[in-house]
């Protein structure tokens, strides 16, 4: 398992919209709610299949401006295909590495 914390100068809806756009992975789950006037919280949840695992890897994305500046995390989990190893050959890493690129 892998996450991230990161914080830019979008609004939450335009972070989840720009994933949404560039990501090339299955989009499982989303959601955007109004919290407050201008506060907005929004989830994306994918899955995408890595061959050096044998695999799929799940990454969920949450965006919120509940504080002022966005604020977003990105955890991501896979496993490798034996039971008792538990380790992802750095797929999780990779794939957060894709939001963090789509996000500069």
């Amino acid at each position: 398992m892998s996450k991230k914390d990161l914080t830019v100068d979008l609004l939450p809806n335009d972070v989840l919209t720009k994933i949404k756009n560039n990501l090339d992975a299955d989009l499982i789950h989303e959601e955007f709610h109004q919290v407050d006037d201008k506060k907005y919280i929004g989830t994306l949840v994918y899955e995408k299949y890595f061959f050096r695992v044998k695999n799929r890897v799940a990454l969920v994305v949450i965006a919120d401006n509940l504080y002022g500046k966005t604020n977003i995390r990105v955890i991501s989990t896979a496993s490798s295909e034996g039971v008792f190893l538990k380790f992802d050959w750095g797929a999780s890493d990779s794939f957060i590495d894709e939001i963090e690129n789509i996000l500069r």
